[in-house]
């Protein structure tokens, strides 16, 4: 079953009216409007009402009423950082620090194709949409040659799941012959990295209101790309209307790292390669200092803050109160499987809380409420989109989620935001993507999950195959 196409990566609004009703919301609006008991009526692809008590008499073409119950709504999770292939070398290099895990893994990551970039992509999304991910992205910049049709696989692999989709299409061109941490056959050239980029724009980006997918560019990290590519990747970015993304500051050795081959820090150099501004976000952002939260402040940069990697990969804990301080938008990311093997957002709401508490602010640093609206509102605002979801208001689209907090897990905590956050992984009853189901008592409505895992794990194997030969 998959959704019926209007033209690529769009769907025909869903017909009738849904109402929800006597569940517990959360809209993460700008003034954390809450109701104990509320409804939400969704018309077509947007929220139509929403508010206290039971929905407006008189509704006209209701297809369905959804009892909430024991229930809380919020608005649907937003991962705003993911390695999806990356679900295929789940488990491997787990005592290794970036650099080292790194330099393990890319012979493996450099022999992908496309068959297992669409199973990896399968699998994250999967994992993602069963835990509440109603938007999602993929930082992609493995282009192993002759490898087939990447970009598109991983799209296609989203519209067919109804994941709402950002593609940020990643490349390297600094290889280890260069100074680069990736083997030189994992690299593509200047030229082929931003002729494939923009290609990818010119197929699959939409700009409209309610777009299913949307495409950054995403040049990996400082450590393996050129100066040039970075400089002509933002240019292409500004020139096509789209949005940019990259890794930066995630650890102490890319600091010494920028310092040796750039004489300065990596915030001044992305500065000096026109890549701060309100149209980039970048990820980790673990070793920052106070001037760097102030330029990020300043030009509006986001942050995808990723506290599970950053654990597992021996980081550091990212400054978040602090840039948060400071206005700087900062939405979690699942961050690649291969570092993060859960591959679920929940996992990050949790980890906010409890990483970030370990910190210099301590208790103090974030309550369970802050972390929610990094999973929703923040995520939209990294991606572009707080406009159109990452809260529940009128007008904006019907991306949500209806968590079932009546369980064992979840009944003897009264405050359900509480329980969600810092609580066990909550079922997901039902969840929306433009009004349209993603996901119904647990199960994907688009996918076969055992199918899915079936040809993740032959895939992976295949992989570990080649890798070892």
């Amino acid at each position: 079953m998959t959704p019926a196409s209007t033209e690529p990566g769009r769907t025909e609004a869903p017909a009738g009216r849904l109402v929800i009703e006597n569940a517990a919301i959360a809209t993460v609006d700008a003034a954390g409007t809450e109701y104990a008991s509320g409804h939400v009526v969704v018309a077509g692809e947007r929220i139509e009402s929403i508010g206290p008590g039971p929905a407006p008499a008189g509704l006209r073409e209701v297809v369905r009423r959804v009892d909430g119950t024991g229930h809380l709504v919020t608005p649907g999770l937003v991962n705003t950082h993911h390695h999806f292939y990356q679900w295929l070398t789940r488990g491997l290099a787990t005592d290794h620090k970036l650099f080292d895990w790194l330099v393990a893994l890319y012979p493996t990551w450099a022999r992908i194709d496309e068959s297992m970039v669409r199973a990896g992509a399968q699998g994250s999304l999967a994992m993602m949409a069963k835990g509440g991910v109603t938007t999602a992205m993929d930082h992609h910049y493995v282009y192993p040659r002759g490898s087939g049709d990447l970009a598109g696989a991983i799209v296609a692999a989203a519209r067919e799941l109804g994941v709402r989709f950002t593609l940020a299409r990643g490349s390297m061109d600094r290889g280890a012959s260069e100074g680069g941490l990736p083997p030189d056959f994992a690299v593509e050239s200047l030229d082929e990295a931003l002729a494939a980029t923009e290609e990818a724009i010119d197929r699959h980006h939409d700009a409209s209101f309610g777009a299913m997918t949307q495409i950054a560019v995403a040049p990996c990290s400082p450590f393996s790309v050129s100066t040039d590519l970075l400089k002509q990747g933002a240019e292409l970015a500004r020139r096509k209307g789209v949005r940019l993304h990259t890794h930066g500051s995630e650890t102490r050795e890319e600091e010494q790292f920028c310092r040796e081959l750039f004489g300065m820090g990596p915030t001044d150099y992305f500065d000096s390669t026109g890549w701060l501004g309100e149209d980039v976000w970048m990820a980790h952002c673990v070793h920052m200092n106070d001037a760097d939260i102030a330029a990020f402040a300043r030009t509006g940069t986001g942050v995808a803050h990723c506290p599970s990697s950053n654990a597992r990969l021996a980081a550091g804990i990212a400054r978040v109160p602090d840039l948060l301080a400071a206005g700087v938008p900062v939405g979690l990311g699942v961050d690649g499987t291969a570092s993060n093997e859960a591959g679920e957002l929940h996992t990050e709401l949790r980890n906010a809380v409890l990483v970030n508490r370990l910190g210099p602010h301590r208790e103090a640093a974030m309550t369970a409420r802050q972390a929610l609206r990094l999973g929703t509102y923040g995520g939209a605002q990294v991606l572009g989109r707080a406009g159109q979801t990452g809260s529940l208001e009128t007008g904006k689209l019907a991306d949500l989620v209806l968590w079932r907090m009546d369980t064992l897990a979840h009944s003897s905590i009264a405050d359900p935001v509480t329980a969600l956050v810092l609580g066990a992984p909550a079922p997901v009853t039902l969840s929306l993507v433009g009004g349209r189901p993603l996901v119904e008592h647990g199960r994907l409505v688009h996918a076969d999950e055992e199918a899915i895992a079936r040809d993740t794990r032959d895939e992976a194997r295949r992989l570990a195959r080649l890798a070892a030969n």
